[in-house]
């Protein structure tokens, strides 16, 4: 794959993406909070709205264009690091960040994936008011997909390897101590207030300057919560927050 012509390299990145979110053989949703059809939507599937039954990711083709251009942009413009995804589900957007790689011939960057592989975390009444509202650990039937699971879904693209970085466990547990030395695209997908806060105040501080972060759930009152909070503390507030599509935003650290 090293040996791809530009035009190969884009065919390739194209195709994978839509295996990847399956808008190929258009598989049936699973019905959810914010799309109750069974169908196949094509609209809710290009923007990531349904629970795919079969496809390997369920942000849709714009948030996987978006992870896209910020990788071209940080291995153009050399700022050092490596991809990590917080809350992978079936690891599809992992697994298109590592095809990108091996697309380029990148063997310096590895792809880190963070989950529970379990699901979302249980609520009670010590939780954040705001995630104790979601209850989404009641669809944890659909949203926990167990590491191996998401291990043999890189094997049928032959993209597991020494580049490919597994982190299971609670983010709480997982995040502070993880071997992340430094990284050039962060993408958070827990969803939840908490998850969103573990994950900001652990590996931003890694983040390169003019590397991206990528939040995936910002419509959600718990994660926006969240990050308008730390960047707030954090005095981000000067990078602009840019919208992604409805649902998530991204940003570019500055300093």
């Amino acid at each position: 794959m090293q040996d791809l012509t530009e035009t190969g390299r884009e065919l390739y990145l194209t195709l994978l993406k839509k295996v990847l979110v399956n808008v190929i053989y258009e598989d049936p949703a699973i019905p959810n909070p914010i799309f109750d059809d069974a169908t196949h939507d094509k609209e809710a599937r290009n923007s990531g709205a349904d629970w795919p039954s079969v496809a390997h990711t369920m942000i849709g083709m714009i948030r996987l264009d978006n992870v896209e251009s910020c990788l071209k942009q940080v291995i153009a413009e050399r700022v050092p690091g490596d991809f990590i995804e917080t809350g992978v589900w079936r690891g599809g957007t992992c697994i298109f960040a590592r095809g990108l790689l091996k697309a380029y011939g990148i063997k310096d960057r590895k792809v880190w994936l963070a989950d529970s592989f379990e699901g979302i975390p249980k609520v009670d009444e010590s939780s954040h008011p705001l995630d104790l509202e979601l209850n989404l650990h009641e669809f944890n039937e659909v949203l926990g997909v167990s590491e191996e699971t998401v291990r043999e879904n890189f094997r049928r693209y032959d993209l597991l390897d020494e580049q490919v970085e597994f982190l299971p466990g609670w983010f709480c547990d997982t995040l502070p101590a993880a071997p992340v030395r430094q990284l050039a695209v962060l993408r958070l997908d827990g969803d939840l207030y908490e998850s969103t806060m573990d994950a900001l105040v652990h590996l931003y501080p890694k983040l390169s300057v003019g590397g991206f972060v990528i939040i995936d759930d910002y419509m959600i009152p718990s994660c926006r919560e969240a990050v308008q909070e730390f960047r707030r503390k954090e005095g981000i507030e000067g990078d602009p927050i840019k919208e992604i599509d409805e649902f998530s935003v991204y940003w570019r650290r500055s300093r």
